[in-house]
């Protein structure tokens, strides 16, 4: 093949892909905004103004902060990848999506099954190998309230939706999928969490080797097969994650 043909394959993929609707699956995050509990608010420092010719900031925040990526060692000890070793081929997948708002909205303690995953594959069909499988459960929608996001009762107990470690284990065991998004800060229910006392879900998934991105939002705009996912992140050295700009491209 010549390398003219292949540039002008690689322009048509381009222009091809640029035609299609482009949905942005990441929040905006700020000093204000949602975070796991343990961690602090992030920090936004002006170091320059334009005054002393050029306009320049400090941010500080912990790596899983706002719609981040964890590498397989945030959770997995021993010789598991940082956010470094990722392939870049692993951050681009086709897109699956579940939705459950409806079920999360009525029950905020809702954990998906493999009972939920079967009954979506009999509308959509089988979920393919090597996707990415995203929990739709309109959670997003409470962003940037931190009560609402973080929604405890009176008892100081959160309750939020999640996956069930079952229906985890279906997908990557059964349907051989490649990674997994939600829009919550974890990816166990929060019930579940009291239950287990742990993520029991989220070391499995990162066991896998394989990672996963947290605080997805628009996953409403996103069809429920036929997207392509793409997860993009500045490459710290040694990161267990980092805030990461997820998007899709739509059919």
């Amino acid at each position: 093949m010549s390398l003219t043909k292949t540039e002008n394959e690689l322009l048509n993929a381009i222009e091809l892909l640029k035609r299609k609707q482009w949905v942005d699956l990441t929040h905006t995050f700020g000093p204000d905004s949602p975070h796991f509990a343990a961690f602090e608010d992030a920090e936004i420092t002006t170091l320059f103004t334009h005054d002393d010719g050029f306009f320049a900031q400090r941010f500080k925040f912990p790596g899983q902060y706002g719609t981040h990526i964890d590498a397989p060692i945030h959770f997995v000890p021993g010789d598991r990848r940082y956010l470094e070793d990722l392939e870049l081929k692993e951050l681009v997948l086709p897109l699956v999506v579940i939705d459950k708002s409806k079920e999360a909205e009525e029950n905020n303690d809702f954990v998906l099954s493999v009972d939920d995953i079967l009954e979506f594959e009999k509308e959509h069909g089988r979920i393919e190998a090597g996707t990415f499988v995203a929990l739709r459960t309109d959670w997003s929608k409470r962003w940037p309230d931190k009560e609402a996001f973080e929604n405890k009762d009176t008892e100081g107990n959160s309750h939020t939706p999640g996956w069930g470690i079952a229906a985890l284990q279906f997908l990557f065991e059964e349907r051989n999928i490649n990674a997994v998004g939600h829009e919550t800060f974890d990816t166990d229910a929060a019930i579940d969490v009291r239950k287990n006392g742990s993520l029991i879900g989220e070391y499995y998934v990162l066991e896998q080797d394989t990672y996963q991105i947290e605080l997805l939002t628009n996953l409403d705009k996103v069809p429920a097969k036929g997207a392509v996912i793409f997860s993009i992140s500045p490459k710290p050295e040694k990161a267990t994650g980092f805030p990461v700009r997820s998007f899709a491209i739509l059919p």
